[in-house]
């Protein structure tokens, strides 16, 4: 409790500094405002100024102003020469106050509140309805004394009628000459605007006061824990005196940090407003998730296991990696031309010839080694196209299989012939020696249908026809068939699910499963049975998958 109430003393008596620092600053340099008065009696020149009853300057000057349709002021300048005193804002509120029971006066104004300053340079003006004029009391007792008792008789007697005639004009200098009016006038119309809570407060006063009689024992030890407070703050008065001098200077600093700190804010609405309006589906987010969560909690242990030997095996692998920091700066004049070379046997544009089974093979855009209109082989392929094509030179296949062209006789078949039969004799070696990948050879056995534009649009638009029944074989360029009965549809994704996630998903209900989207329910991946080379269907086109596979991996 002692701490808290020191909290509590020292943060007012920060606000209370903050209020009388806030516009302090360390420029000496004089500001002048002016004042209008309906009267400046009693003031001089050089007598004081002061800024909510402290001596902040000085008057300097006096004028009349006539407007016309209204009656003349008087126009005071005062000069301010003490720093933090010079904010007055456009609300600012002066009073001419009696300094002594001899005659002396000087003016005493609030800075006020609002957001306007007025200018510092002597044209700051302090309207008359903001001003006001306490009535001498030494003219109050002289009325009682001759001849000024029989002056005021003829004042009254002589300036009655015109005064009778003004009566709003006398009623605002009344109200600006005596303060008190004034401020009776505003209190009671805050008090007419406020009649229901002084109605609520009276009412609800009782029952404060029968709350305090009943905890009259807290309060007393408020009060003695309040005294308590006041005695240890006298005894580190020098602390707080240090804390107050150095107050105005942490506001200084402050201010910026305060003005980012609004700008943030200010950033932060739209986000904010998103996030209000995405509240409903993060509720629903967050209470779907703790299923979840529990399901996953195998999983995250199982991690933290792998996670535990990963650990280990980087440990153990400080010294191969301390071995490879070695060796690298030892193997830089090695890697270099090495990747120099594999970059120069990657280029599409240092190839020796054009070649058009180059662009059919190339790779499809945006890679660097597409081929747009012509081009050859990179180097890299070509080291790659000779094992591919002399697979396909030496490799034979006839009704049984395959068998490897080799041999160390040299017989009819030896030779590699490309050309159609002619000759009887070219018909019967063609006959003893085929071994053509399919019945179908364009430009040797049939026609180029490549040249014929007809045909290559009938072709077109069959490959474009779906297949007419499960199964169907179709030929290269046409649109798959669906799988065979026992095949897998290699058309649509094969999803397998961990056994534990597969029960979660099983055990929710439709209702949840709409939640989440409509998750449906997700087979197991099924069997191969006569998918594989020579099953159902497979067999009888030369050119299926299975018997590419034998032909190219057979010896």
């Amino acid at each position: 409790m002692r701490r808290l109430v020191v909290v509590v003393v020292v943060v007012a008596g920060a606000l209370a500094g903050a209020f009388v620092l806030t516009g302090a600053s360390g420029d000496n340099k004089e500001r002048t405002y002016r004042i209008e008065l309906d009267n400046a009696f009693g003031l001089v020149p050089g007598g004081d100024f002061r800024v909510g009853g402290v001596k902040a300057g000085k008057t300097t000057g006096f004028d009349i102003v006539k407007r016309r349709g209204s009656p003349a002021k008087a126009i005071v300048k005062a000069q301010i020469s003490q720093p933090g005193f010079d904010d007055f804002r456009s609300d600012a509120s002066c009073e001419v106050k009696p300094q002594s029971l001899i005659g002396e006066y000087y003016i005493d104004c609030q800075p006020g509140s609002s957001p306007k300053r007025l200018a510092t340079d002597g044209s700051g003006t302090v309207p008359v309805r903001q001003t006001a004029s306490t009535i001498p009391t030494d003219l109050v007792n002289n009325i009682m004394r001759r001849p000024y008792r029989e002056r005021l008789r003829f004042i009254i007697d002589e300036l009655g009628t015109g005064l009778a005639g003004r009566p709003q004009d006398v009623q605002e200098v009344l109200k600006r000459a005596h303060p008190g009016l004034r401020e009776t006038t505003r209190v009671l119309h805050i008090l007419g605007g406020q009649n229901q809570v002084i109605e609520n407060f009276i009412r609800d006063s009782d029952t404060v006061v029968g709350e305090l009689a009943n905890r009259r024992t807290e309060v007393s030890r408020w009060v003695r824990e309040a005294g308590n407070t006041a005695a240890i703050s006298a005894t580190r008065s020098q602390a707080i005196r240090e804390g107050f001098r150095r107050l105005p200077t942490f506001l200084g600093e402050l201010r910026p940090t305060m003005a980012r700190l609004e700008d943030l804010i200010d950033a932060q609405r739209p986000l904010l407003g998103d996030l209000r309006r995405a509240s409903p589906s993060l509720t629903t987010f967050f209470t779907r998730l703790g299923p979840f969560s529990q399901a996953s909690r195998p999983a995250l242990r199982s991690l933290g296991g792998a996670a535990a030997v990963g650990t280990r095996a980087f440990r153990a692998g400080g010294r191969a990696i301390a071995e490879l920091n070695a060796l690298a700066p030892k193997a830089k004049p090695t890697f270099k031309p090495l990747r120099q070379f594999l970059q120069t046997m990657d280029e599409r544009r240092r190839a020796e010839e054009n070649d058009p089974r180059a662009k059919a093979a190339s790779p499809p855009a945006p890679d660097p080694t597409h081929i747009t209109s012509a081009g050859g082989f990179t180097g890299m392929e070509a080291i790659w196209n000779y094992p591919f094509w002399q697979t396909l030179a030496l490799n034979g296949v006839n009704d049984f299989g395959h068998y490897l062209r080799v041999g160390v006789t040299v017989n009819d078949c030896s030779l590699f012939r490309n050309s159609p039969p002619r000759t009887e004799a070219d018909r019967q070696l063609f006959r003893k020696c085929n071994q053509w990948l399919g019945p179908n050879q364009p430009g040797i056995t049939t026609p180029d249908f490549t040249r014929d534009p007809a045909r290559l649009r009938q072709l077109q638009r069959e490959a474009n026809q779906p297949a007419s029944r499960v199964g169907e074989v179709r030929r290269a360029g046409q649109v798959d068939a669906g799988p065979l009965p026992g095949q897998r549809d290699i058309s649509k994704p094969q999803v397998a699910l961990p056994p534990s996630v597969r029960r979660l998903l099983d055990g929710l209900s439709p209702k949840q499963r709409r939640g989440l989207g409509g998750v449906p329910s997700v087979p197991s991946l099924p069997g191969l049975s006569g998918g594989g080379a020579g099953g159902a269907g497979a067999g009888s086109d030369p050119r299926s998958g299975g018997d590419l596979l034998d032909f190219l991996l057979g010896s």
